[in-house]
């Protein structure tokens, strides 16, 4: 379980096949929190729970299969780019997002940027199935960050808004339209969606 607050961004430093996966070195830019990361341990990388399979100093592997590299833009990360990684929960840690369980459920498209003084508006594209389980003000992460939804269109057309620290400090204010980023709905909407749907 994750809070979806990025604790530091990370480099990939090497991508290898696994078998029908791949294999990615990531490096951690600025030193983890806490003690040094440990195999078996969860770590969120751009909002993708992985398994640390082996671990350095501020370098870890982490490994994909291929229903992860086919629902991801995991599938996308190659030697030199950048990634937000989060490690797993504590008992007794702040929760100052949301839960996040790492479990992408689709990736979203971003089609347009617009600067509002220091602020800038994000406009991506997803699933319209998607639709209605986000809300306007309710909680949203792309790529590991926890966000608060500004509108949500049927069209699968939905806007965030990122302050100057957000876009400093994660990857996502380095994203150009195109670029895909992984979504995870809240889980709650998904569970209480769920009980509605069977009654």
């Amino acid at each position: 379980m994750f809070t979806g607050l990025v604790e530091a961004m990370g480099r990939v430093g090497g991508v290898v096949e696994d078998h029908a996966g791949r294999r990615f070195a990531i490096e951690f830019l600025q030193p983890p929190a806490h003690e040094p990361l440990a195999i078996g341990e969860s770590v969120a990388v751009s909002g993708c729970c992985l398994t640390v399979v082996s671990a350095a100093g501020q370098s870890f592997d982490v490994q994909a299969g291929p229903e992860t590299l086919a629902r991801t833009n995991l599938g996308d990360r190659r030697p030199g780019d950048l990634v937000n990684l989060e490690r797993a929960l504590r008992l007794g840690d702040r929760l100052g997002g949301h839960f996040v369980q790492g479990h992408v459920d689709d990736v979203a498209r971003l089609i347009e940027r617009r600067l509002d003084g220091e602020w800038e508006f994000f406009y991506f594209q997803t699933s319209p199935r998607l639709c209605p389980l986000m809300a306007p003000k309710g909680s949203i992460a792309l790529d590991g960050v926890s966000l608060t939804l500004v509108d949500v269109d049927d069209d699968g057309v939905f806007s965030i808004m990122l302050i100057p620290h957000t876009l400093a400090v994660t990857t996502l204010g380095r994203l150009a339209a195109g670029d895909r980023v992984n979504l995870e709905i809240d889980m709650l909407a998904k569970h209480v969606a769920r009980l509605l749907g069977r009654s």
